[in-house]
């Protein structure tokens, strides 16, 4: 009977406390509660960005834009650790003389990132791989298959590429945010990042005037295209 007592005891309560919730709370990312120096309790709610006066279309853009936003912050750090790699490997090439000291110096470099980020790489979705590829010619002014290529051989740059190709990513993909409308926007939301401080800067190889970028583009678009002022 006491065990009767204590589940309706709990229905009952779920039932209210149910009933209490306001449309609103139901869109709520996450809430804090904390009791106040009176003994108040005091409730924080984290509510999700609401857009008004968007066109369906619209709509589907700013969340294709948010998702992307996401996948350059998932990937970036990976973009860094490849630019600081090439600029030390480089550097430190011209200490060695011979070529077989220059790969061993290059074996241990990649042995070295490959511990570092081979496990966190591989769980990446094949559209972060397609992005990190992109960022990584932007950031080094060199595609990935060219990497592999110059500190590998031609031969496993080639079947590097092959495999890749198998998970629709191709390793000779390069940056263009003059001609393809995803670079574009993948610049934009860079310069966002960066201006509210999410990533650090690190001067790209290949560099855009954002402004004449945002000209050319809404002028590419035109009235009928999308352009996210």
């Amino acid at each position: 009977m006491k065990h009767i007592f204590y589940i309706i005891c709990f229905l009952l309560l779920g039932n209210f406390s149910f009933a209490q919730v306001e449309d609103w709370q139901k869109y709520a990312k996450s809430l804090d509660t904390i009791v106040n120096e009176k003994g108040e309790i005091e409730t924080e709610y984290d509510l999700p960005e609401l857009n008004i006066n968007f066109t369906k279309e619209e709509l589907e853009m700013l969340k294709a834009n948010d998702i992307l936003r996401r996948r350059i912050l998932r990937v970036y750090p990976y973009v860094v650790a490849t630019s600081e790699a090439l600029i030390s490997v480089n550097l430190n090439l011209e200490k060695f003389e011979t070529k077989r000291e220059k790969r061993k110096y290059i074996n241990a470099s990649q042995k070295y990132l490959e511990s570092q980020f081979k496990d966190r790489l591989k769980k990446l979705s094949r559209k972060d791989g397609q992005i990190l590829v992109k960022l990584i010619d932007r950031q080094t002014g060199q595609t990935t298959f060219s990497l592999i290529k110059e500190f590998k051989s031609g031969w496993k740059a080639f079947w590097s590429n092959q495999t890749a190709k198998l998970f629709d990513i191709n390793l000779k993909t390069q940056f263009d945010a003059n001609n393809v409308l995803e670079d574009f926007y993948i610049e934009r939301i860079l310069n966002e990042l960066y201006r509210e401080g999410k990533i650090g800067y690190y001067p790209p190889n290949k560099k855009y005037d954002l402004v004449k970028l945002n000209e050319d583009w809404k002028a590419k678009l035109g009235e009928s295209g999308y352009f996210p002022e």
